[in-house]
Order: C-alpha cells, then sequence, then structure tokens
C-alpha cells in the first residue's frame, strides 16, 4: 500500500470534515444532548458518505457521479427540507436532565440520518473532482488498490477529527447547564434553518433564471 496515497487521504479527509458547518453542528448539538458517543456515531454517518463520494471520484465512476450531479438541484431542495425540519427541532428540544439515551437504535439512528443527510448534498463530491487532480490524481486512471489506500486514508483522517471533536465536547458536557444547552440549542437550530433555506432558495432562483451573486 502506498503510504503516500493514504497520506494524502487523511489530509482531503480532515480538509473535508474541519470546517464548521450544519452537520458539525448537529454532531455537537448531540453530544452535548446525548453524550459523546451520539456526536460519534453522527460523526461517523458523515464519513462514511464522504467516503463514498471519494471513492466515486478517485475511480472516475463518470456514470454514477454524473447521475447525482444531474439531480444536485432536486437533492440539495430535499436536504434543505431536511435542515429546516431538524433546525426546527433543535429549537424546541428540551434537554434531559443529564440522562444519556444508550440504546443502540438511537446510534444507528445517528449514523444513519447523517449519512443520509451528507449523501444528499452532491457538493462532497464536486469537491473532490475539483480537487483530487490537484493532488495529480486523472479519473479513470487509478487502481483499485490505489484507490483503497486513498479512501482508507480519508476515511481514518475524517473519523479521527470526529473522535477529537465528540470526545473533547462529551468531556466537558456535564459542566454546561441545561439553560446553556437550551441556548447553543437555539443558535445552533436557526444557523441550520438559515442554511437549509439557502439550500432551498439556491436551485429555486436557478430554475427561475434569476442569477444568484
Amino acid at each position: 500500500m502506498d503510504v503516500g496515497i493514504v497520506i494524502q487521504g487523511v489530509i482531503v479527509g480532515l480538509i473535508l470534515a474541519v470546517p464548521v458547518g450544519p452537520l458539525s453542528l448537529l454532531c455537537i448539538q448531540r453530544t452535548l444532548s446525548g453524550g459523546k458517543l451520539h456526536g460519534l456515531f453522527s460523526g461517523l454517518g458523515v464519513t462514511v458518505a464522504d467516503s463514498v463520494y471519494a471513492l466515486v471520484a478517485f475511480l472516475g465512476l463518470s456514470v454514477i457521479s454524473g447521475i447525482i450531479i444531474g439531480q444536485e438541484m432536486a437533492l440539495r431542495i430535499f436536504a434543505g427540507l431536511v435542515l429546516i425540519a431538524v433546525g426546527m427541532r433543535i429549537i424546541f428540544f428540551v434537554p434531559a436532565s443529564g440522562q444519556e439515551n444508550t440504546e443502540e437504535g438511537s446510534y444507528l439512528k445517528d449514523f444513519l440520518s447523517m449519512a443520509a443527510l451528507t449523501i444528499a448534498n452532491p457538493m462532497t463530491l464536486i469537491f473532490l473532482m475539483v480537487t483530487l487532480p490537484g493532488y495529480g490524481f486523472i479519473f479513470g486512471g487509478t487502481s483499485l488498490t490505489a484507490a483503497a489506500a486513498f479512501v482508507a486514508g480519508f476515511f481514518f483522517g475524517s473519523a479521527m477529527w470526529w473522535v477529537i471533536l465528540c470526545g473533547s465536547i462529551g468531556s466537558f458536557r456535564t459542566r454546561i447547564s441545561e439553560s446553556n444547552v437550551t441556548q447553543i440549542n437555539r443558535v445552533s437550530g436557526l444557523f441550520i434553518i438559515c442554511v437549509g433555506a439557502v439550500m432551498i432558495i439556491s436551485p429555486v432562483l436557478v430554475l427561475a433564471g434569476i442569477t444568484v451573486p
């Protein structure tokens, strides 16, 4: 296995995972509300979905990527609606009195919901298809071994970030009062709703023939 490709995968995985966006805020909110494992499973859902897009982009699967990008507007509108619904739920969420929900089914729900939200936003695939050639990768001309090495590094880099983030937040969540958690939820929920609204409005304006500056 080419260590250099693995390292490049780690770097790209971190570049995608580290910026704070609506999905990061969702993971943070779940960590504060339910504990570090809820945040971690949510983050791993993002990691797995991003890794699938990384594999598609690395191997240059033009048919699959073309279908996904071709449905970008519909997917973005769907993701925007889901984010608005999630944001509303977070705003009106009432923190439990320090009890963690440790049901395995809940962890699976955390994982699957975040994976679905990530897949519904093809901007990750577009970013990777623009970024990877800058690392010297040529779509359609790489081996399965090289793809496996890159995606393994990508997965590790992204997962490592979620372990650090959720672990750090989870370690001091007991020191945050319920009123502070409520305020954090309101701010996070409002931001997520705004992002969802933008995701809906942008493609609608494009369909209407209105140029978005």
